[in-house]
């Protein structure tokens, strides 16, 4: 039996953790950040590849590509959560379960962020618990893929 593979794909300014709003984001770094992940998706079996991107339109073709590659996507769409219809439509095209995740509480924040077009078409939203966010979307997924697969 082939492994689960997973995608992680982050949106823009996820780049620049450990240097912006630790507030918000805490001290981690992006190659801490998927170190972590990688480590996650080991200790489960599960290929996975990690990409980030500050572009709406490369998000969009990520999310197409790789939908036909894994058996699933864990997106951080960032401020494109509040504003990209374009990336919304391009989770509607996907045939595989796409899970939303959030290191902050958007919606303990500015109001602008409060708004979210993506939470009623993913399988789930996950935010708020900082880095252990990515951690319970791997878990979550996986435990999703496992079920569909027995």
């Amino acid at each position: 039996m082939r492994s689960l593979s997973l995608a992680i794909i982050n949106g823009p300014n996820l780049n620049k953790l450990g240097k912006r709003e630790s507030n918000h984001y805490g001290s981690f770094t992006y190659n801490e950040l998927t170190d972590y992940c990688n480590q996650q998706a080991a200790s489960l079996g599960i290929e996975i590849d990690i990409y980030q991107n500050d572009i709406e339109g490369e998000l969009v073709q990520l999310i197409h590509e790789l939908s036909e590659k894994v058996d699933g996507i864990i997106l951080n769409a960032a401020a494109y959560t509040h504003t990209s219809v374009a990336i919304r439509d391009a989770v509607l095209t996907v045939n595989i379960p796409v899970v939303e995740v959030h290191i902050s509480n958007p919606y303990a924040r500015e109001e602008f962020r409060r708004k979210n077009l993506l939470s009623d078409i993913v399988i789930a939203s996950i935010s708020g618990f900082g880095i252990t966010s990515y951690k319970l979307a791997i878990d979550g997924i996986f435990s999703i893929l496992e079920d569909k697969n027995r």
